[in-house]
């Protein structure tokens, strides 16, 4: 199985056992011209990392979590919508903002090509409210469904094991990890209606119009960067707290920066990715399915992507990811070390078979004597 750093090499090679990277062997030459340039760019972090996401299955996974992400949305979105038309009805300012960052989140959502036509007209409804118990019921199963798969997807990529918690006690803390996340929502949906507010008020200070070019930057660089926070700490969350690995700050800091980055770019472009199939007339009918399951796939792979990231980087400092004490590190250094013993005594009977067998006459003799036959 290729290891977590992507060089192809066991996660943790007994000790003496010879390497199986690209690097080549000290007692070999060195590879020069077209060879060299591929060894030079197997050894590069990005490829690496591509090469580990891929021998962990990260594809298949992502596609299981996109595929459960899709029922996820639609649940949680008729409990949002039936808390939201009754809390928020009074401040149209924050129920607006909050309807923009959903859409910004998953775009192609609202709107005449959307799976909902008029969201406000939605909220307006009683039947939202009569769904909302429904919807909480299918929120509470799907959700903590993919919560738990996005658990066992990451910690796949960084080959450990399932948790032994018990299940009972996983529920309840991705239970409250997804009241976490519904409240970080809502919180950068506030930021987002006073960040708005007091850029007003700075304009209006310095006589800057809020439709001139400078404003509309500014404004929109500060959304941005709300988003990316937002994604950067639902990210850093998912690694550490949801999958339960034990990941060093600078690690976790850099892969869950990159996941933002990456998810901010998709938003960005999220309407471009996502009208090739409304265009398709073969896809059409159901544009809207396909369109959220493109785009949650390619979400859950800048998850799973962005996990192999740390996985390779933890791998290139000698951190395990495991959480093992200092005797159970030993433990497994002697057991590591007995399996390296036991394959070259191995190896060590099968060359002396090997040349009792090419052996004649009074070598043959002599290797007999010495009880190579019996090896």
């Amino acid at each position: 199985m290729t290891a977590p750093d992507g060089r192809g090499r066991p996660e943790r090679p007994a000790p003496g056992s010879p390497a199986t990277g690209a690097t080549p062997s000290a007692d070999g030459p060195a590879p020069t011209g077209i060879p060299a340039l591929i060894a030079r760019v197997m050894e590069l972090k990005p490829v690496r990392v591509f090469l580990a996401y891929g021998a962990a299955g990260g594809p298949i996974l992502a596609a299981g979590m996109s595929y459960q992400a899709v029922f996820a949305v639609f649940a949680a979105l008729a409990v949002g919508f039936s808390v939201a038309g009754s809390v928020l009805a009074g401040n149209p300012a924050l129920l607006e903002s909050l309807l923009t960052l959903i859409q910004g989140a998953v775009p192609g959502l609202f709107g005449p090509g959307g799976a909902i036509k008029d969201p406000e007209a939605l909220l307006a409804s009683d039947a939202v409210r009569t769904t909302g118990i429904i919807g909480s019921i299918g929120l509470l199963v799907t959700a903590l469904g993919w919560l738990a798969s996005t658990r066992d997807s990451v910690r796949r990529i960084f080959q450990l094991p399932p948790p032994t918690t018990f299940f009972l006690l996983l529920k309840v803390k991705d239970l409250g990890l997804a009241l976490v996340f519904a409240l970080a929502m809502l919180l950068s949906a506030a930021l987002s209606v006073v960040s708005t507010g007091l850029l007003g008020f700075v304009f209006g200070l310095v006589q800057v119009r809020e439709d001139s070019l400078l404003a509309i930057v500014v404004g929109r660089t500060v959304g941005l960067a709300l988003v990316l926070a937002l994604d950067t700490a639902v990210l850093a969350g998912a690694y550490r707290i949801l999958s339960g690995v034990r990941i060093p700050r600078p690690q976790l800091l850099q892969g869950a920066l990159l996941g933002g980055v990456a998810m901010g770019v998709l938003k960005v472009l999220g309407t471009a990715l996502l009208g090739g199939a409304s265009r398709n007339p073969l896809l059409a009918s159901f544009a809207v399915i396909i369109g959220l399951l493109i785009w949650f796939n390619l979400i859950c792979q800048v998850i799973l992507i962005c996990a192999s990231w740390i996985a390779v980087g933890m791998a290139d400092k000698g951190i395990d990811a495991r959480d093992l004490t200092p005797e159970q590190l030993e433990e497994e250094r002697l057991a590591e070390l007995d399996a390296a013993r036991r394959i070259l005594e191995e190896e060590e009977r099968e060359r002396a078979r090997e040349r009792y067998a090419r052996s004649r006459g009074l070598r043959r003799v002599l290797l007999r004597l010495r009880g190579e036959h019996r090896r």
